[in-house]
C-alpha cells in the first residue's frame, strides 16, 4: 500500500478546499431561472443518452443504412461500458456527496449514492464523444460537447457533485467512447 506524504496530503487538502469553495460560490449565486434550467438538463440527460443510439438505430433501419446501425451499436456499447465502469468506481471510491461532507454546501436536491465520479457527466461525455467520433462534423461535435459540458456544469450548479467529480466523469466518459472506437463504422 502506498503511503501518502505530507506534500500529497497538502495538495489533496487544497484541492478539496477549491472544490468546496466553487460549490459554495455557485450555491450562493443561484437564481430560480438558472436552477430550473440546470435541473431540466440534469433530469433529461438519460433521455438524450438513450435517444441518440435509439435514433441512430431507427434511422438506420428506416433508411436501410448499415453504417448508421453500426454507429448506433458503437454509441450504445460505449454508454454501457461507461455506466459499468462509473458504477464500479463509485463503489470503490465511496466519496460522499458534497452536501453531506460540508454543511456550507447547499444542494438543490439530495441524490443518493456516491459522488465520484459524476455519472451524469460521464454518460453525457460518452455520448458526445461517440457521436463526434462517428460523425466528425462541426455541426455534430459542437452541440454534442455543448450539451455534455452543460450537463457537467449543471451537476456543480445544483450542488450534487464536486468539480473533481465532474472532471473525472468527463475523462471517464470520453475514455469509454475512445476505447471502443473500433466499433464505429468507417
Amino acid at each position: 500500500m502506498a503511503v501518502i506524504g505530507p506534500l500529497q496530503l497538502k495538495a489533496q487538502h487544497k484541492l478539496q478546499q477549491l472544490d468546496d469553495q466553487i460549490l459554495i460560490n455557485l450555491s450562493n449565486n443561484r437564481t430560480p431561472e438558472k436552477t430550473d434550467f440546470f435541473l431540466f438538463l440534469s433530469n433529461h440527460n438519460d433521455w438524450v443518452n438513450v435517444g441518440v443510439p435509439v435514433g441512430l438505430l431507427a434511422g438506420g433501419i428506416i433508411a436501410d443504412d448499415k453504417r448508421m446501425r453500426q454507429n448506433a451499436l458503437y454509441v450504445a456499447s460505449s454508454s454501457a461500458v461507461n455506466v459499468l465502469v462509473t458504477m464500479l468506481v463509485k463503489k470503490i471510491v465511496k466519496r460522499p456527496r458534497p452536501f453531506l461532507a460540508n454543511v456550507k454546501i447547499k444542494a438543490v436536491y439530495q441524490p443518493s449514492h456516491y459522488s465520484f465520479p459524476s455519472g451524469h457527466t460521464s454518460t453525457a461525455f460518452t455520448t458526445a464523444t461517440a457521436l463526434s467520433q462517428a460523425y466528425p462534423k462541426w455541426y455534430v461535435i459542437v452541440p454534442s460537447y455543448l450539451w455534455a459540458g452543460s450537463v457537467g456544469y449543471s451537476r456543480l450548479y445544483l450542488g450534487v457533485h464536486y468539480p473533481t467529480d465532474v472532471a473525472a466523469g468527463a475523462l471517464l466518459g470520453t475514455g469509454a467512447a475512445f476505447s471502443l472506437r473500433t466499433l464505429r463504422a468507417d
